[in-house]
């Protein structure tokens, strides 16, 4: 398996081909939708001989197109085996680590099913999922194996009818269930009792609790999927500072959102926190939900940032970038900390591995990778990985 969710085979000239829907020693017949000269892409049409981890997709919605779960066909361990194999893949290629560490697999608390979507509507009104391929309408469907319960109502009852996309958002904790549409217009719109549709302008929010701490997340900022990926992943940087923090320090966190990471470590260890972020919405949320802590919060670019000179010493940074990583502006702000830890989130192997290499010609070894499981029945994987500073 490969990065992207497809399996990785050849042709009789050796060609490599990535087939959608295909296993690791699966024999499969395949149809064909792209063909270069050094490799081509396609399609299960028929298993001749299953691998051991198949399974019947358990939702319907996956045979009428709909792009959410791909890797409904593979069993769930299984899953988990794939993702940590794509990860040392990601690090050894990309990353040039001869021996990466193995990544753990980090247990979580329950499924972790997503509490946020952003979904196309279809022409009667109705949200889903984007098609794997082809025509990008939204797929209906009365069932969502991946959304929690109040945001599945949102999915399958909700009315949007004048809306290309929507986002969904509700607060397992608070019960709080929001709307934004786009474009933004609240006539005809049918949802639930209860649930606040943002208006032209208006800023709306929900109140979501994650390791003890509850937090305002506004329908324009990003957080984690739902609640128990972001216990997780909370429960996985701490693990990776250790007893960095014991005596309290100084930690900073790059790309921090509402303020999740910084929120838990300076609630729990008193540290002083500086919170880098960029967004509007986010920055907002953030200074509501750190107004508790001795948290230092800088509207700022991530590679522009650079600690000042008075500062007290920086103990820990953690990083929670995008997609496509720190980057090399990423990697230079944060080793201008020279701090001893970094502890890195990503959610693409690929950038991991670039980000990984970056960081050891910046004078830090990886010493761990954790892995959390936030997107089940998906190649999405979300990893949290421990770089030591090298003494010289």
């Amino acid at each position: 398996m490969v990065a992207g969710g497809a399996a990785l085979a050849r042709d009789e000239t050796g060609r490599v081909v990535f087939i959608e829907g295909a296993l690791p020693g699966e024999l499969v017949t395949v149809r064909l939708s792209e063909s270069r000269g050094d490799f081509a892409r396609g399609t299960v049409l028929k298993v001749l001989e299953a691998s051991p981890a198949r399974v019947v997709p358990p939702c319907p919605a996956l045979a009428a197109g709909c792009g959410g779960c791909t890797w409904q066909h593979i069993d769930l361990a299984a899953q988990l085996q794939f993702k940590a194999g794509i990860v040392v893949d990601a690090l050894r290629r990309i990353g040039r680590y001869a021996e990466p560490p193995t990544p753990v697999v980090l247990a979580l608390d329950g499924p972790a099913l997503r509490t946020t979507a952003r979904l196309a509507v279809s022409p009667e009104g109705r949200a889903g999922y984007r098609p794997r391929r082809g025509p990008r309408q939204a797929i209906e469907t009365d069932s969502c194996l991946a959304a929690h319960p109040r945001l599945e109502e949102l999915i399958t009852a909700g009315r949007y009818p004048r809306a290309t996309e929507v986002v969904l958002r509700v607060g397992v904790a608070s019960g709080d269930r929001v709307v934004k549409t786009s474009p933004v217009n609240t006539a005809g719109i049918e949802v639930p009792a209860g649930v606040v549709v943002a208006g032209d302008g208006e800023l709306v929010s929900i109140r979501e609790t994650v390791a003890g701490r509850e937090f305002r997340v506004s329908i324009d900022s990003f957080f984690q999927p739902g609640p128990v990926a972001a216990s997780g992943l909370v429960t996985a940087v701490v693990e990776a500072i250790g007893d960095a923090m014991a005596g309290g320090g100084h930690v900073v966190d790059v790309y921090a959102g509402v303020g999740l990471f910084a929120s838990v470590l300076g609630a729990a260890t008193g540290a002083r926190v500086t919170a880098i972020e960029s967004d509007p919405s986010a920055l907002a949320d953030a200074r509501v939900n750190l107004e508790d802590t001795d948290a230092r919060i800088v509207a700022s670019d991530v590679g522009r940032w650079r600690p000042r000179r008075n500062d007290r010493p920086v103990a820990v940074v953690v990083a929670d970038p995008p997609r496509p990583g720190l980057g090399r502006p990423g990697v230079a702000a944060i080793t201008s900390t020279q701090a001893p830890i970094i502890v890195l989130l990503s959610c693409d192997p690929a950038s991991l591995g670039r980000d990984a290499a970056l960081l050891r010609d910046r004078g830090y070894n990886l010493e761990s990778v954790a892995l959390v499981d936030a997107f089940p029945h998906t190649f999405h994987v979300e990893t949290v990985s421990r770089f030591l500073r090298q003494s010289r």
